[in-house]
């Protein structure tokens, strides 16, 4: 089981990490012509919020990899990207869009962040 946690972990490190800097480098014209329509709802400093709590979100999941003795980061930040995508499906639903990705995200961070609390209170 722990070897999944890490495997989904990093997994969704590389899918935050990737998310979250594109919306902090690009600009909010470029992000709604490359298809993220979503963005008409959000400012551009809303935007750049998001991305970054995306990044620190992926940074939180390997980090006690690295850290010892931050294990708690692990699902504390899998919940945060969970809520984050909660957020995303209510967007994506209330726009009558697709919501399938946030959807797999969130349910695979709330493996993460059931998973690791469970293991933490072993």
């Amino acid at each position: 089981m722990n070897i999944a946690l890490w495997i989904v972990a990093g997994l969704l490190a590389l899918a935050f990490l990737g998310a979250g800097v594109s919306k902090l480098v690009t600009p909010k014209k470029k992000l709604y012509e490359k298809g993220m329509t979503y963005v008409e709802d959000f400012s551009e400093a809303q935007i750049k919020t998001i991305g970054t709590l995306e990044i620190l979100g992926a940074i939180g999941l390997i980090a006690p990899a690295f850290i010892s003795g931050a294990t708690w980061l692990v699902p504390t930040a899998a919940t945060g990207l969970l809520l984050t995508m909660i957020g995303a499906i209510v967007v994506h639903i209330r726009r009558k869009e697709q919501f399938v990705s946030p959807l797999v995200l969130g349910l695979l961070a709330a493996f993460v962040a059931v998973g690791r609390f469970w293991i933490e209170t072993l």
